[in-house]
């Protein structure tokens, strides 16, 4: 294997966590920027790579030939069992691997998709409404159940004392709770775990606001 690229977007919370996981793992990557603003993944060209036109893409080129792998769990899935010299994103035991996993598809099904972009287009164009109050309705009902079940597994990070899966779905959903005027106070399990890994290069890294197709501040 070699040539890691990902396909992904600066503020794109599923992208967002595969680079806290490839970050996590020391693996090297190139970026590359669709732009979900400007449409970019509505092209044929990219639906043809990505069915569901949607970010992020993992590539990678083998003696096969080229390789590639769409929605960021199965990503992060894929690095923990291809990378298996690396640190973890799965916490030893069954019962912990099933718990980051679960705290990782509440975000990832319970409540980012009803934020995704083409998500609120339709329901501000399709069906007239309010797509800012649509989106904080959704993830403050999803962030309250996160923080009722982190109450009982979080440590230092979401499942104990070790990052997991769990850690890189909590940090991109808590910058877009903000982004949509979620007032994150109620939720102080999340703030201190979200804390504790803005602490790791890893993390920081990966921070929407330090990405390559990142815009330059306003003014």
């Amino acid at each position: 294997m070699s040539g890691l690229a990902l396909y992904g977007y600066w503020r794109s919370s599923c992208s967002w966590r595969v680079r806290i996981g490839l970050n996590w793992k020391g693996l090297a990557y190139a970026q590359r920027s669709v732009h979900l603003g400007q449409g970019e993944q509505n092209a044929p060209a990219w639906q043809q790579q990505s069915p569901l036109r949607t970010v992020p893409m993992l590539q990678w080129e083998t003696p096969a030939g080229t390789r590639r792998l769409t929605q960021s769990l199965a990503i992060l899935e894929y690095l923990e069992e291809a990378f298996p010299g690396t640190p973890r994103l799965l916490p030893e035991g069954a019962e912990a691997r099933a718990t980051a996993r679960q705290l990782a598809e509440m975000i990832n099904s319970g409540i980012q998709p009803l934020q995704n972009l083409s998500v609120l287009q339709h329901v501000k164009s399709t069906c007239t409404g309010n797509e800012k109050a649509w989106a904080a309705h959704w993830i403050a009902r999803g962030m309250a159940g996160v923080e009722q079940v982190l109450a009982s597994t979080a440590g230092t990070y979401s499942v104990g004392n070790t990052v997991t899966l769990a850690d890189a779905c909590l940090v991109p959903q808590m910058y877009g709770a903000r982004r949509f005027g979620v007032d994150v106070v109620a939720f102080p399990t999340c703030l201190r775990v979200e804390a504790a890994c803005a602490a790791l290069p890893a993390f920081a890294a990966a921070h929407a606001d330090r990405q390559p197709d990142t815009p330059p501040p306003a003014g």
